[in-house]
């Protein structure tokens, strides 16, 4: 009992992740609501673990839900549901430095200025998050092979940081996420 409750924002957190890339797989507007909460408490999870660009990527993630709930209802309501499409390639060059540029730049205030003991995996995934969350937003096909990335090195960094729950969910993630694209991608072909 004891290691359950030194562990519930774990337990609760990896509960409404399972939820959360469900719906996603599902392609379903809910999965901003159970993220909203997720990410709520996911705040609190990796101030207390000192993972603090995953708390702080969290602020921002609370932002995106916001963002993506309204993008793909906004589109829902003009016509149907937004449409499963490629990045556009003049895009992902872009998209790409951009994630290399947050990347240093949340390294460099990782290792200045906290007592991060991971800051290369902590901003490596930090900053690929930031871009793949706007990616899901815009409903890119491409978003998958990004969270697989993701989905890997957090795993193996939450099993370090000992957040066991979240490290076996991510494990899961990186499953779910190889069958997500491809779901995804046999929805946009039949679209």
């Amino acid at each position: 009992m004891e290691f359950f409750a030194a562990h519930w924002l774990d337990i609760t957190t990896t509960a409404l992740g399972l939820a959360y890339i469900l719906l996603e797989y599902k392609a379903s507007v809910w999965m901003w609501v159970v993220g909203f909460f997720m990410q709520s408490l996911g705040i609190v999870l990796y101030y207390q673990k000192g993972l603090y660009a995953d708390c702080g990527m969290e602020f921002y993630y609370l932002a995106m839900t916001v963002y993506g709930f309204v993008a793909w209802m906004r589109h829902k309501q003009k016509t149907a549901d937004l449409p499963i499409r490629h990045m556009p390639k003049k895009l992902a060059l872009a998209w790409l430095g951009l994630a290399a540029a947050i990347w240093a730049a949340i390294y460099f205030l990782l290792s200045r200025f906290t007592n991060s003991n991971v800051p290369v995996a902590d901003a490596f995934t930090t900053a690929l998050s930031i871009v793949g969350i706007w990616a899901l937003a815009r409903k890119y096909l491409e978003q998958w092979f990004v969270w697989i990335v993701v989905d890997v090195v957090t795993c193996a960094l939450y099993f370090y940081k000992d957040i066991p729950f979240k490290a076996g969910l991510y494990a899961l993630y990186v499953i779910i996420a190889v069958f997500g694209y491809l779901k995804w991608r046999r929805m946009m072909e039949t679209n």
